[in-house]
């Protein structure tokens, strides 16, 4: 009777310690489920798109630069009416009068109204206002380029966390059953040392390599909720739901040939456009320089009326005769602008801007050279990872087999601790080298489709 409740109670504290250190099964999400959420809820995409929205904003506005001026002005005026002969220069509004040339000052009131109509319109300065638009338009381009740019970077980002998450949940899975492992070393030892066969710091032994196991595996889940959490800050959902697909890596192996024959599209990848755009950009610049020193031609049209209290001979009359127009006038003529010395300036800033296209065509150089021994790189990194992929295996079947047989060995007396725990220790290293061989795999696989621009190619792997 006492024998089987002891049994009972063995198998209660094995199925207690199953329970804490199993995963238990979680909805998972796919990588792809995962990018399409930080593309709608990562901050700094929101911040750029909404860049996109100021850059439209103001090449609507560049847009309508043509738009004319018709200025409209009344007022009527109180004072004095004394001048005297000799040209000034009018800077801006000057408090003069027109007539009112006298022997000697007089101080008398004149009272007088003035209403304007002054229309202004510049109709014609070889090709500035398309200039303009360009640029408008370039600048729009750029920004819709860096918002890509971030999206992709972000989309890479995102990639290689989820992987080191995938990573992680199976380095936990096989931490959970190197515990499993040294629990049972554990209850066979003290099975052994209670008949005597063993000594009892074998126990002692145990004991401390199955802490060990333990402290490893508290910090591998922290580890991963760290991944998690950030993950969390991107796409705006709950860390706790952010478990990685398990099966990914099975479909990119059993894919492993398609998946690395996929071409690369340098020419279209989000850095070179972005690079591109800011290159045409700046020429755009440089025709917009030429095109804004350009003589303007420009149409005006004036229309106004007047009235004063003085009479045709300059006489004063009564302050009432200054309300109302007594005279009407108007004014239409084109004219021609152009500033000789604008000439100089042209070409100090065209050289400035011409500089500045220089340097982002040298820039556009440098991430096509970069981006090419990238892939070049990616490439390699697949093969060797496949190959050692390939060979982990064998490790993973010895070590398997190395371990059963020490442990069979000790439960018959025949080895000691330490052999086992070297067992023990070189199957643990076999299965972690396999994680980290199907690791390695899959993250050249998504570095050589991020250098490349293929990563829709290899998500469409997945499904």
């Amino acid at each position: 009777m006492l024998r089987f409740k002891h049994s009972w109670c063995l198998a209660l504290l094995l199925l207690a310690s199953v329970s804490l250190y199993a995963q238990v099964p979680e909805k998972s999400i796919s990588l792809k489920q995962l990018l399409d959420q930080v593309a709608h809820n990562a901050p700094t995409l929101l911040t750029d798109s909404s860049a996109i929205l100021i850059k439209e904003a103001q090449a609507r506005e560049t847009g309508y630069n043509w738009l004319p001026n018709l200025k409209l002005n009344y007022q009527a005026d109180l004072g004095t009416n004394n001048n005297v002969g000799g040209g000034y220069f009018g800077f801006g509004m000057v408090p003069t009068n027109n007539r009112g040339v006298r022997d000697e000052s007089n101080s008398t009131a004149v009272l007088s109204n003035l209403g304007i109509a002054a229309f202004d319109m510049e109709i014609y300065n070889f090709g500035a206002y398309k200039a303009q638009n360009k640029v408008a338009s370039a600048d729009v381009t750029v920004q819709q380029n860096q918002f890509n740019t971030s999206k992709y970077n972000l989309q890479a980002y995102t990639i290689d966390n989820y992987l080191q998450l995938l990573r992680l949940q199976e380095y936990i899975e096989i931490q959970a059953r190197n515990i499993q492992r040294n629990q049972e070393i554990r209850r066979s030892i003290q099975a052994l040392a209670k008949s005597g066969i063993r000594a009892g710091v074998d126990t002692s032994i145990a004991e401390a390599e199955l802490s060990k196991s333990r402290l490893n595996y508290i910090e591998l889940k922290n580890q991963a909720k760290q991944l998690q959490l950030k993950l969390s800050a991107i796409s705006g959902m709950p860390y706790q739901a952010i478990v990685p697909d398990t099966t990914a890596e099975t479909k990119l192996f059993a894919q492993s040939a398609e998946s690395r024959l996929f071409y690369a599209d340098t020419l279209n990848h989000p850095v070179i456009k972005y690079y591109e755009s800011l290159y045409d950009n700046s020429l755009q610049r440089e025709d917009l320089v030429k095109k804004s020193y350009n003589p303007k031609v420009s149409f005006q049209a004036a229309a106004w009326g007047r009235a004063a209290s003085l009479d045709a001979n300059n006489g004063y009359t009564s302050l009432n005769n200054g309300w109302g127009f007594q005279r009407g006038n108007y004014l239409v003529g084109v004219g021609i602008t152009y500033n000789l010395f604008d000439l100089k300036r042209k070409n100090l800033k065209l050289t400035t801007q011409k500089i500045n296209s220089q340097y982002t065509l040298t820039k556009l150089n440098e991430q096509k050279v970069l981006l090419a021994a990238s892939a070049t790189k990616a490439d390699a990194n697949v093969v060797t990872a496949m190959e050692r992929l390939e060979e982990i295996p064998k490790q993973l079947k010895a070590a398997t087999a190395a371990y059963r047989q020490k442990f069979s060995l000790y439960k018959s007396g025949l080895t000691d601790i330490i052999e086992l725990n070297a067992a023990l220790n070189l199957l643990y290293r076999a299965e972690i080298d396999y994680i980290s061989a199907k690791y390695s795999y899959t993250q050249a696989l998504f570095q050589k489709a991020v250098t490349e621009n293929q990563v829709n190619t290899v998500i469409n792997l997945l499904n």
